[in-house]
């Protein structure tokens, strides 16, 4: 007996060899059974996770889409998911906001690094370029004009495209040319919810333009199709029009369309929701919590029957008192602590115990915490704020938490932050606000004058003391400078704090009273050698 098998394009032949030819002249029947183990453990291969004959894995049904088949069709209603579930349950709600208050919070903040080697500049020199186009950014970045709906200024801007890429899966900021009285750059930003960027007319995806982005062969984009509305919108929605936008400018070949979204698979077009993995877990603990909150209050509540011979009770001989302010035309009961009520013969009470709480509802939810919080890289005690624990065990799940904050931190300054500030630079030169020779002729002098940090919050801290001490050791050895250890600790800006030391320290010295800072001083290496000789 032969058989052959095509499996993902590989022809595979199952032949049966002279034992088997053996088993079959004495019996047939055990001789189908040795073909069809033998056809099965051929076609499955080694691993037990691809094997199709064992009862775990028969009825495992999985797809072999590429990374748009798999995504595109379940994104509507993953998004529509996501933000109820934002709205409504509050793990969800605060995984989101943890999220967004650690990787943003008060905002990323620019600290100009140009390359001083290739720019040819003196320390001076390149302090005083950091400083003036730090002073300029803050000009557009602090305003309102920054914003072409005039209502965020930079900060606010990253935390509604940050929010909205968790939510939604990916965000979109265009960058109009908007002039505004009273403010040199007309560098605008307008946000554009993921659900606008479709194929116009609700055209089917191709290998050319797939969830309203249109590609190269390359997979680059190069044209983005706007919607002139939400879908969801009700006002106008017989007038609904596509714009096409290029994705990079013809002449400075600038993006004029920023797309945030985490890539998890090759050839990715959109981003999925941030609680994609967990959308039914969520919303099972969130119904199953509102059961549990009902039981709560109805065990709350004395429930009782009154049990009859007959199967009716008529309340008729109940006597009406003062404290339950009854009459005896009520065709309810009312009861009243310490109350006493009379019923006819062959009645009887019987009280309803729902047993609630239930005292396994916290072990349960806080097991499915732990696996949400895997899911999500939140640790469950950061997930809902509980540390109870001690210090170690708590400080070690901040240090998780803080890694993977940190990591859609640098994720946000590069994809955000990065190229806002290199097209806002852009036309500070072009405009003459900012000197920087050859910036707009050659690629290496203007990623030297690229360079930047973004300067955000301090991680939290359980014992700052215990903190403080392990930044002044990693100075001591040379294993951080203390521009590091200010960003980690405050999550300030040692070159900017410099210059308010230093007056601190004279306004201490003018009043006769020594600065704290000076205090805790290390000594200077001379001295240290004149006191070792003495």
């Amino acid at each position: 007996m032969k058989q052959d098998f095509n499996i993902a394009g590989k022809k595979i032949t199952v032949e049966e060899n002279i034992i088997d030819r053996a088993v079959r002249y004495i019996n047939p029947i055990k001789a189908n059974q040795r073909f069809k183990a033998r056809t099965m453990q051929a076609i499955s291969g080694a691993y037990l996770g691809a094997r199709h004959d064992r009862r775990q894995t028969v009825m495992w049904n999985t797809s072999r889409g590429d990374a748009d088949a798999d995504t595109l069709h379940d994104l509507p209603t993953l998004r529509q998911r996501s933000r109820d579930l934002e709205r409504n349950a509050p793990i969800a709600t605060g995984a989101i906001n943890t999220t967004t208050l650690n990787v943003v919070g008060t905002g990323l903040k620019l600290q100009s690094h140009i390359d001083r080697d290739i720019l040819n500049m003196t320390d001076e020199e390149a302090d005083a370029w950091e400083a003036n186009t730090e002073r300029e950014f803050r000009l557009w970045s602090e305003s309102h004009d920054c914003d072409a709906s005039r209502s965020l200024t930079f900060t606010e801007h990253q935390e509604l495209a940050f929010r909205q890429t968790l939510v939604n899966g990916d965000h979109f900021v265009i960058l109009p040319r908007i002039p505004r009285k009273d403010n040199p750059y007309t560098l605008a930003l307008q946000h554009i919810e993921a659900d606008r960027i479709s194929n116009a007319q609700g055209q089917a995806n191709t290998s050319k333009i797939c969830g309203g982005i249109e590609k190269d062969e390359y997979g680059a984009p190069v044209t983005y199709h706007i919607c002139n509305q939400h879908p969801g919108s009700r006002f106008n929605s017989a007038d609904r029009t596509w714009a096409k936008v290029p994705a990079f400018g013809s002449n400075t070949n600038l993006r004029n369309v920023i797309h945030l979204y985490k890539i998890f698979r090759a050839g990715q077009t959109r981003g999925v929701p941030y609680l994609s993995p967990v959308i039914e877990t969520l919303k099972q603990l969130d119904k199953y919590t509102e059961a549990e909150i009902m039981a709560a209050v109805v065990s709350a509540m004395l429930t009782v029957f009154v049990k009859s011979e007959t199967g009716d009770a008529d309340f008729a001989p109940m006597d009406p008192t003062d404290e339950t302010k009854a009459k005896t035309t009520d065709e309810d009961i009312k009861l009243a602590s310490g109350v006493v009520v009379g019923l006819a013969p062959g009645e009887s009470i019987e009280q309803v115990n729902p047993l609630r709480p239930n005292t396994g509802f916290d072990p349960f939810m806080m097991s499915m915490f732990r696996q949400i919080g895997v899911a999500l890289e939140l640790p469950f005690e950061v997930l809902i704020k509980h540390f109870t624990a001690s210090y170690s065990a708590s400080r070690a799940a901040l240090m998780v938490a803080w890694t993977f904050f940190k990591q859609r931190r640098q994720w946000l300054a590069r994809h955000f932050c990065q190229e806002i500030y290199e097209i806002w630079l852009y036309e500070a030169v072009a405009i003459g606000r900012i000197s920087a020779p050859g910036f707009l002729s050659d690629p290496l002098i203007r990623k030297a004058y690229c360079g930047s940090t973004w300067i955000g919050d301090a991680p939290i801290q359980i014992d700052p003391e215990k903190e403080v001490n392990a930044s002044r050791e990693r100075i001591a050895v040379l294993l951080s400078t203390v521009d590091e250890e200010t960003a980690f600790i405050t999550g300030g800006d040692f070159e900017t704090n410099y210059p308010r030391i230093k007056k601190e320290v004279k306004m201490f010295k003018d009043l006769g009273i020594q600065h704290p800072a000076m205090e805790k001083a290390p000594q200077p290496i001379a001295a240290k050698q004149d006191a070792t000789q003495s």
